[in-house]
């Protein structure tokens, strides 16, 4: 006679409980018109996990009295998960009940779960969370909230949408339980996660039963196997991706790496030239930060740059996202190691990032959805922030939040995907506000595109997206209001950064190569561009040839012609208020001429927005690759095959000229010894404020000051420097510190390598300076110029320079 029900249980040390539940489980099981019928049978197995009392002499002698009873043996003790699996793998029910040795949830729960199970599941979990659910003995309430936490963290890494993956009374059907099981591979808590995820993975439907539960005291559960479960959980999902996807992975990490190599070599001792003096400033940022973290001071403000006035943090983008989280490798390694794991690593993720979201959503194909991915993140002007902005290439939030907003299109489970998509705009947001304004364009031209196409999609999704949006605004600000109050109103805040009216692309760039591209050309790159950290376009006209095929190709698809219109309008967009139609005087206004002057838009470099047609153009690459594979794969006659062969050759050649040529990187200039040794501790009183003044003060031009500084692990304070502030009584923003007669002064004679004759009101002007600097000395390393730099300063303070440790110094103490 077949076994209708196994029940499983798995006891450690159980000997106080384990009696009473053995008793409870047979006489339901036995009563009249219970779950099991007359005809039918039913096994109890007990799995003794190593106990060390009495537990496995209590379940022997309960098989003695019925041979439906049965004990499986354990050696030591492995953990609920090896139980579990010995147990049900040694069952034989068409269905199998595993339930703790405490009975938490009783016994006469189970018609809720066969009720699931009946209705077409093939596994029902109890629940607590669920609406209907009733705790009569609730854990002490710090237990409760840290298993909650833990148990969201769990569920999101694995199995969205079961809100309570531990609860130990769980109903299968038995066959494929045993196949779950089997290929199980944990042995402690995590078990219950596991087989969830196989459930999901195989797409076998699972139902999350409301039960009545009762906390029972000496549960084995700590609040601390919430963190081993979840660590569990995360590397079994790791061992859990694809072997393609390693590989990309891997290929992604390498291409970042060759991509900095240069730099790689030593990065302590290496420097991007392209980068112009933003390596300097953000190995100071990631300084700063790791600074702030280990002596507890305010992350979002610092004095240490333009004394005595300071410096807003939160209005920098000193990515708090990674800075922080990477203050123990700057206190170990330096900040110049931090930002280089920061930018190659961030670089593959976002690459990683995108290859997911095309897999998950457009293209199956793991090689069409690598390739697409590839030029998402690797595009030219990617590589071209790639020199000196990680905050534009650390992207790896972007592809996460757009699936979570697609999520919410389907209606779901809103309030979930609403809340998911608040927190990862709130960490978006300590990465970079710019790029999530950009990505927000995008996905609203999309959006728009998307619905005039398919008006059916837009009416049914438009509610919970909508509703979504809102849970995500109501979760996002309050994290953020604080932060983003200090950025716009807080100490140095500023109102905008006005860049020119050169910040738009030409429409010759959109079509050309940049300078990092294989077929580049650095004086055409240059010429169609405001510096080599901001070639935004540069896709080359044999991708834009390649863009328009597959249009034309795939234009019934929806998603193609909503992806064409996104990538167009964002390259008006990117031409700015105004463009000239190339070899002609014609000057036309451009779309952007109404975003320009609104909140938040005035302070967007225009031609930024053509990054966004960087995965725009990868997914269309990744559809048609996709596509053209697909063909073979499908067995079509052997005459396509050419036509599969050339429409691959089409996309490498399309390709090839902008595949990224490794970064250029130069030996750093010496730090001189004053610095490097601790001289200037002799000169300056950091403990009375003063600070150490270089000549000519730090600016956008010239930041290796801020070198020095980090060197000198943040010992002393500088005036000037290169960051973002406010100027005049409009607190417009400007790069660097608001001008002051002196640092105008030694900055225009370092331009023109002559001395000035100088006038008493000039050294008056020079005193009040020191003053307002509090200036403990006065530094000027060897340098061009250097020589009409040391007569000037001579002259301002009526001393001469003295020869300290590689560096001519002015003692000024307390600004003289």
């Amino acid at each position: 006679m077949s076994v209708d029900l196994s029940v499983v249980i798995p006891a450690y040390n159980e000997e106080g409980r384990l009696g009473p539940t053995l008793d409870a489980i047979r006489a339901y099981l036995d009563h009249p018109g219970g779950p099991v019928a007359e005809s039918a049978r039913w096994e109890l197995i007990v799995v003794d996990d190593g106990s060390t009392d009495r537990t496995a002499d209590i379940a022997a002698e309960a098989a003695a009295r019925d041979p439906r009873v049965q004990l499986v043996r354990g050696g030591r003790n492995r953990g609920k998960g090896h139980a579990l699996r010995r147990g049900v793998l040694a069952s034989y029910g068409r269905r199998v009940l595993v339930t703790d040795a405490d009975l938490a949830a009783p016994i006469e729960e189970l018609p809720a779960l066969e009720k699931a199970l009946a209705d077409g599941n093939t596994a029902a979990v109890g629940s607590r969370a669920r609406p209907g659910a009733t705790i009569d003995v609730h854990q002490h309430r710090l237990r409760e909230l840290l298993g909650r936490g833990g148990n969201f963290l769990i569920r999101t890494v694995a199995v969205p949408g079961i809100r309570d993956t531990q609860c130990g009374f769980k109903l299968f059907d038995g066959d494929r339980a045993r196949a779950a099981f089997a290929a199980s591979r944990l042995s402690g808590w995590g078990i219950d996660v596991e087989i969830l995820h196989h459930f999901r993975q195989q797409g076998w439907p699972v139902a999350e039963v409301p039960v009545r539960w009762s906390h029972q005291e000496g549960s084995k559960v700590k609040a601390t196997d919430y963190v081993r479960v979840l660590a569990e959980v995360s590397a079994l999902r790791v061992r859990g991706l694809r072997r393609a996807d390693l590989l990309t992975l891997a290929l992604f990490v390498a291409f970042a790496a060759v991509l900095y190599s240069a730099r790689w070599i030593s990065p302590d001792h290496r420097y991007l030239p392209h980068s112009l003096q933003d390596q300097n400033q953000w190995e100071w940022f990631f300084d700063v930060t790791a600074h702030n973290v280990g002596h507890l001071q305010n992350p979002l403000f610092t004095h240490l740059q333009n004394a005595p006035d300071g410096v807003n943090l939160m209005a920098n983008t000193v990515m708090l996202g990674l800075s922080v989280p990477l203050a123990p490798l700057t206190w170990a390694l330096g900040p110049a190691v931090s930002l280089n794991v920061a930018m190659t690593l961030g670089l593959a993720a976002t690459a990683f990032a995108w290859y997911w979201l095309i897999v998950r959503r457009l293209v199956r194909h793991r090689g069409a959805a690598a390739l697409g991915a590839a030029l998402a993140a690797f595009a030219p002007p990617m590589v071209s922030h790639a020199h000196a902005h990680p905050n534009f290439i650390v992207l790896f939030m972007i592809p996460l939040i757009i699936d979570r907003a697609l999520r919410l299109c389907e209606g779901r489970r809103v309030v979930r995907d609403g809340v998911v998509l608040g927190l990862f705009a709130t960490y978006q947001i300590f990465l970079g506000e710019e790029p999530l304004l950009l990505a927000a364009m995008g996905m609203l031209l999309f959006t728009v595109a998307y619905a005039v196409v398919r008006r059916d999609v837009a009416r049914a999704s438009w509610r919970p997206l909508a509703r979504g949006i809102g849970i995500a605004l109501a979760v996002c600000l309050p994290l953020v209001a604080f932060p983003l109050w200090w950025q716009f109103f807080g100490p140095q805040s500023y109102k905008s950064v006005l860049h020119g009216d050169n910040a738009g692309n030409s429409p010759l760039a959109l079509l050309s190569f940049s300078e990092r591209s294989l077929a580049g050309d650095a004086d055409t790159a240059a010429s169609l561009s405001m510096n080599p950290t901001e070639q935004n376009a540069f896709y080359g006209w044999p991708l834009v040839v390649l863009a328009f095929l597959v249009v034309v190709r795939l234009w019934r698809r929806a998603v193609v012609r909503a992806l064409a219109f996104t990538a167009v309008a964002a390259a008006f967009l990117s031409l700015g208020p105004k463009f000239r139609i190339p070899l002609t005087d014609v000057v036309l206004t451009g779309p952007w001429a109404l975003l320009a002057d609104k909140p938040l838009f005035e302070s967007v470099i225009e031609s930024r927005v053509a990054m966004v047609c960087a995965p725009a153009l990868g997914m269309l690459v990744a559809l048609a690759v996709g596509r053209l594979v697909a063909r073979g794969d499908e067995g079509r006659p052997a005459r396509g095959a050419p036509v599969r062969y050339a429409g691959l050759a089409a996309v490498a050649l399309a390709l090839l000229p902008l595949f990224p040529l490794p970064l250029k990187a130069v030996d750093r200039a010496d730090v001189p010894a004053f610095i490097a040794d601790g001289t200037w501790k002799e000169y300056v009183d950091t403990a009375a404020g003063e600070t150490l003044v270089p000549v000519p003060l730090p600016d956008p031009g010239n930041a290796e000051a801020l070198h020095w500084q980090a060197v000198a692990d943040l010992g002393f304070r500088l005036p000037g420097g290169y960051f973002n502030g406010p100027w005049g009584p409009d607190r417009v923003g400007i790069y660097g510190a608001s001008p002051r007669n002196t640092s105008n002064l030694l900055r225009d004679i370092r331009s023109s390598g002559r001395p000035v004759r100088l006038s008493d009101a000039w050294r008056r002007a020079a005193r009040e300076d020191l003053r307002y600097w509090n200036a403990g000395v006065l530094v000027l390393a060897p340098q061009p110029g250097d020589a009409a730099l040391r007569t000037t300063v001579d002259d301002l303070l009526g001393q001469r320079a003295k020869w300290v440790d590689g560096v001519w110094m002015w003692d000024v103490h307390g600004g003289g």
